[in-house]
């Protein structure tokens, strides 16, 4: 059984392979595996694409890799394999992200990515540091997670789910703010897991014991 971290040079993997190779240890997961092969992600247990920056160019950067659009539709919706999207990994899931530019995304949950508009003029965008999360729907991936659990988040952006089901967590800032989204096999969490200490390795955990 292999995790597959995929590696389209959008942000600094270390920390999310750390973390996932400590929790794969953990709960006998198997091998965790950094690539840019869509052939590796053709044969993967489970899939892990992390992001990191503007959402135009992100999926500039997964698109330009030969093959990879494809075997990520025929793993994640074709063969149902189990699908983690982190930051702005966990925005591409939607109809089109709005920054800069109108952009599609992969589609997979409907919605779009809008900036942040906070209520309270004091708040600055972006949102970065420590929020809590709430919890809206409870999901085998958040088992053990709680309301007023503290997540790292770092983004301008936000996902606005078309279908109200697909939002599995939420935190405030200066109103709603998309955290956690989710459908069939698939799962993306907009704060950093890996770097959430207790409750982002939980939910780390969590995926790869999933089965969904």
């Amino acid at each position: 059984m292999t995790t597959v971290l995929i590696d389209y040079e959008s942000g600094n993997l270390h920390s999310a392979e750390k973390a996932l190779s400590r929790m794969a240890a953990e709960v006998e997961a198997g091998a965790v595996k950094v690539t840019s092969r869509a052939e590796d992600v053709a044969r993967a247990s489970r899939i892990v694409l992390p992001g990191d920056g503007a959402f135009p160019a992100c999926r500039e950067a997964l698109f330009a890799i030969d093959g990879m659009a494809e075997a990520l539709e025929e793993a994640v919706i074709g063969r149902g394999v189990p699908f983690l999207g982190i930051c702005v990994g966990m925005q591409m899931l939607a109809t089109r992200g709005l920054e800069y530019r109108p952009t599609p995304g992969l589609g997979w949950i409907p919605g779009e990515v809008v900036k942040i508009a906070p209520a309270d003029p004091a708040l600055k965008v972006p949102h970065m540091g420590w929020n809590d999360l709430v919890i809206d729907t409870a999901h085998p991936v958040l088992e053990g997670i709680e309301t007023g659990d503290h997540a790292y988040f770092v983004h301008s952006y936000h996902f606005v789910v078309e279908n109200a089901a697909h939002r599995l967590a939420h935190c405030d800032y200066g109103g709603e703010i998309t955290a956690i989204v989710g459908r069939d096999n698939i799962i993306g969490t907009q704060f950093h897991p890996e770097k959430s200490q207790k409750p982002g390795l939980r939910l780390i955990a969590n995926f790869l014991r999933w089965r969904p």
